[in-house]
């Protein structure tokens, strides 16, 4: 019988997703397989959180650009790429908390790539007047990877309802981020 690695692959982001501390023996039964099959397809839980890795930025590109970030007003923007992002969150979250992704220089690629594409998108909405310029694009982007995580974990918990998701993370960010009304700013600082 042939495995396929992917639905191997995904079933262990499944596995991780709701148990990031899951052994190697609870993410094979998972996915339906042993552990010495699991170990061939990825030599030990480092290899295997490398290639959910590879899977969430393949998914997250996919996802900016469903998004179109440079499309209409910034914040539309910004809701949709949430939307998008949202099936894939959970992964996300996981590999948020994976130290070992993130140490030193040898960050894979396509976290940048993701980075600079949703800091331009921050940017963009900086410079046409939408956005706050006091806070940076990079802090933007970084605060969208916070809701984002913290959001999936806790409809993974069931805090929150899952069709709430986009919601309270566009609401959140945009509501601190929309740079305020001139007019009304001015009223609210002479009151």
């Amino acid at each position: 019988m042939a495995i396929d690695p992917e639905q191997v692959l995904r079933a262990a982001a499944s596995q991780l997703t709701r148990k990031p501390t899951s052994t190697m023996d609870e993410v094979a039964r998972s996915a339906g397989i042993s552990r010495a099959t699991l170990h061939r397809h990825f030599a030990g839980r480092d290899a295997l959180v490398r290639a959910l890795e590879a899977l969430a930025i393949e998914e997250c590109e996919a996802a900016l650009q469903d998004a179109r970030p440079d499309e209409g007003p910034a914040s539309d923007a910004v809701r949709r790429l949430v939307g998008r992002i949202e099936p894939h969150a959970g992964l996300l979250a996981f590999l948020y908390t994976e130290n070992q992704l993130f140490e030193g220089g040898e960050q894979n690629e396509g976290w940048t790539r993701i980075d600079d594409a949703v800091a331009a998108l921050f940017l963009r909405g900086q410079e046409s007047g939408e956005f706050r310029v006091d806070l940076s694009p990079a802090w933007l982007t970084e605060a969208l990877y916070g809701l984002l995580a913290s959001a999936a974990w806790a409809v993974a918990e069931g805090r929150v309802a899952p069709k709430d998701f986009t919601h309270m993370i566009v609401e959140l960010l945009l509501g601190g981020v929309r740079r305020p009304d001139t007019a009304q700013a001015r009223k609210k600082n002479h009151s």
